[in-house]
């Protein structure tokens, strides 16, 4: 297997202002939170045809360590329709088993399983709240805890609260 080092992002085109928030995170010298994101990588323009944009988000997602999906209002329904490409995404995060931590975009710091893409419900997953001190953590621990845990704990997940008060959030 390839090397994985990047984070890929996913979201309902809906979401896209929260995905820019959290590019502008990174580039904040300020705040502490940096990913390497597979959104940099084989560019495809809006232009594109469906199945190229499908064929380079493959590609991506088969060079990515792990995935944030942002959690919005509008999540659940646009990954359940064929049509759209954060259907296609959410299955080939299934089917590569990629690490899911989802960032609740109300601030929600537990799992909100009806509002979470179908086909991810029951695969091992964590839901933090929309910050970026909990997203870097999640993306650290639980990333790092994945492959050894993945087969006892299938089903979301959330951290305790003792997790952002240690974290000062």
């Amino acid at each position: 297997m390839a090397y994985r080092n990047k984070t890929f992002v996913s979201f309902a085109s809906e979401d896209i202002v929260q995905y820019r928030l959290m590019r502008a995170w990174r580039e904040n010298k300020h705040i502490e939170f940096d990913f390497h994101d597979a959104h940099d990588l084989n560019t495809a323009l809006d232009t594109s045809q469906p199945d190229t944009i499908r064929r380079r988000l493959r590609e991506r997602l088969a060079n990515t360590k792990q995935d944030v999906l942002l959690v919005g209002d509008d999540t659940r329904a646009v990954a359940g329709r064929p049509s759209r490409f954060l259907y296609y995404e959410v299955e080939v995060i299934a089917r590569l088993a990629l690490p899911v931590v989802f960032a609740n975009l109300n601030g929600s710091r537990v799992v909100q399983s009806g509002r979470l893409p179908q086909r991810l419900v029951a695969q091992y997953t964590m839901s933090v709240s929309f910050q970026p001190t909990i997203i870097k953590y999640a993306l650290d621990d639980f990333v790092a805890r994945y492959d050894s845990e993945k087969a006892a704990k299938a089903s979301p997940h959330h951290y305790k609260s003792s997790v952002y008060t240690d974290l000062g959030l």
